[in-house]
């Protein structure tokens, strides 16, 4: 299917990829990992076309259908459900051409697109949108609104519904589970499983990349490698080859000392001129195997709190929501529709209390109320009923899903510690940075150039200075590498304060969360299992209910019927449960 020759390709004075030789075939589903700045958007851009090799090829296959998810989506006045449908080109051209004959009343042309339309069985075109759209989270009523009514996040959506609606050999995801949550992820991994053509994707979710790779490539030191596997079997397969170098090194290091010694020693002397020519030949073919250099490993950290009080913050029979301002999608779906200025209550009765050491997953159905929750903790949202009591020495770390985009663009990383921190030295906010891995000159830089993941450490760092003794992270991952989710699940172990955590990232919730609450049907209530049975809860529910959109084949499959178990999310197995010995 893909096959790179010789491959180079470079970022201005800055070389990505050199000496890349890999063929990718058809059916496969590669995971592509490595640090941020890698390269590994540059290469799908290289792969679409949108930026030339520096050096060699990549060779694709003639007639190649290849979609892709859009960066960005504009204000368009058409229907979320028309502007998904356009992604299957074939069928929205023979809908534009039906539109256009009906407004000329060309009754042929419209037979004729009529025709072309069963020929293709392409009338189940918006049955296929509507059944994406209710997998990435869209109630129904949404399915209707203008794509310029929905916010950045839910346009993410739009376009990666957009990308799965339109047939393709080739599909490219770039950090499609970002903006989407736990359910939404379950669901798209299980229609990708599906999927017939080949993957590309980026992704720092390894659940997510174990449960679909077939391969993982690994780009590192302007580097490719390829791996048979998913990404624990990658991690695995790296392991033992790094291992097996640095014994290889290490043993080619004693060969080379022991000859240059015997040269040395005999090269002035006749008797031995004839050995120590033979051992400086051996010393030259000696392979040249480089020492294993080690990745600079990324720590962070939570600071103890200044103070720590055994109970922190309750809610007693609150009922949570919010009053409604203009139209909005994000009410809830029940037959009477409010009106601007009422207050709608998505959450009654709430009972849920903080204590020192509490580690909280929130799990729930999209638009469930998990965010209200969150916001009612932090004071966000005023209680619609009941008390929220909180201790005196309360200190809230709030990270918020547009906590990233509030950061204020034209100033660096020290400007934003001098707002929450006046009189603080310089050299104090340097110390502290640099433990953020923000060294050197890179406190003094504006944010406008950092990236997602930057700016989203950043955003820890600035919660981190507070010494909360309450974190409440409402998906605090979307851009963080997955070196950083690493150092983050390890210093919320370490963290001594309490924690609720909503999060569609499995690993980091499976490592930090020592109980479960689930949020549903406006209740919020514990939940005993773990994510294994919230899926399987999920399923038994009906969740993605409406029937999976299943990936088109070929005209030839297009009229099978979906399968039985269509809209079904994949059972879930936590990886690596870290016990918290403390409690």
């Amino acid at each position: 299917m893909i096959a790179f020759r010789n491959f180079a390709l470079r970022r201005g004075e800055r070389l990505l990829l050199s000496n890349v030789d890999i063929a990718l075939h058809d059916g496969a589903k590669v995971g592509v990992v490595g640090r941020n700045g890698c390269g590994k958007s540059s290469l799908f851009a290289a792969v679409m076309g949108e930026v030339e090799a520096d050096k060699g090829d990549i060779d694709l296959p003639n007639k190649l259908r290849l979609a892709s998810v859009a960066q960005e989506t504009p204000s368009l006045p058409d229907a979320a459900i028309d502007f998904v449908v356009s992604g299957d080109t074939e069928v929205h051209a023979i809908l534009e051409a039906e539109k256009k004959a009906t407004e000329a009343e060309d009754w042929d042309g419209v037979a004729a697109a009529h025709q072309k339309l069963a020929e293709i069985n392409g009338y189940d075109a918006e049955a296929r949108a509507g059944r994406l759209l209710h997998g990435l989270g869209f109630r129904p009523e949404t399915h209707r609104m203008a794509v310029s009514e929905f916010s950045g996040g839910w346009r993410v959506r739009l376009n990666l519904a957009r990308a799965l609606m339109q047939p393709s050999d080739l599909l490219l995801l770039d950090e499609p589970t970002n903006h989407l949550d736990l359910d939404a992820v379950l669901w798209l991994e299980q229609w990708l499983q599906k999927y017939p053509g080949m993957l590309l994707m980026i992704s720092h979710d390894r659940e997510f990349l174990d449960g679909l790779c077939t391969h993982t490539l690994h780009l590192n030191d302007a580097r490719a490698k390829l791996y048979t596997g998913d990404y624990t079997s990658f991690e695995r397969q790296r392991a033992e080859h790094l291992r097996q170098q640095q014994i290889a090194f290490e043993k080619e290091q004693t060969e080379r000392a022991h000859l240059q010694a015997f040269i040395d020693r005999f090269k002035a002397k006749a008797s031995k001129a004839k050995q120590a020519q033979s051992r400086v030949k051996r010393l030259a073919k000696l392979a040249g195997t480089e020492a294993v250099r080690a990745e600079r490993e990324i720590r962070i950290n939570f600071a103890n709190p200044l103070k720590l009080p055994h109970s922190l913050l309750r809610l007693n029979h609150v009922d949570a929501g919010y009053k409604l301002v203009g139209n909005t999608h994000a009410g809830p779906s029940d037959h009477e529709v409010p009106e601007e200025g009422d207050h709608v209550t998505i959450l009654k009765d709430v009972k849920f209390g903080l204590e020192a050491g509490d580690r909280i997953g929130l799990l729930g159905p999209n638009g469930a109320g998990k965010s209200t929750l969150v916001k009612t903790l932090v004071g966000e949202l005023p209680l619609l009923s009941g008390e929220r009591t909180a201790h005196p020495d309360l200190v809230l770390g709030y990270f918020a899903q547009h906590t990233v985009e509030s950061l204020h663009e034209g100033q660096s990383p020290i400007d934003h510690l001098r707002d929450i921190a006046p009189g603080v030295s310089t050299q104090d906010f340097r110390d502290y940075l640099g433990r953020w891995q923000f060294p050197g000159d890179r406190a003094f830089e504006v944010i406008d150039g950092f990236s997602g993941g930057e700016r989203a450490r950043l955003a820890l760092a600035l919660i981190a200075w507070r010494k909360p003794n309450v974190l409440l992270l409402d998906e605090p991952t979307n851009h963080l590498d997955l070196e950083m989710r690493e150092a983050l699940a390890e210093a919320l172990s370490d963290f001594d304060g309490a924690i609720v955590l909503v999060s569609h990232d499995r690993h980091l919730t499976g490592l930090v969360c020592d109980t479960f609450w689930r949020v549903a049907d406006g209740k919020v209530e514990e939940f005993s299992g773990d994510l294994d049975e919230y899926a399987a809860w999920l399923r038994a529910r009906g969740s993605n209910g409406g029937g999976e959109a299943e990936p088109k084949k070929s005209k030839e499959k297009d009229k099978e019927k979906p399968a039985a178990n269509a809209g079904k999310v994949p059972d879930y197995t936590p990886r690596d449960k870290k016990k918290n010995k403390d409690r």
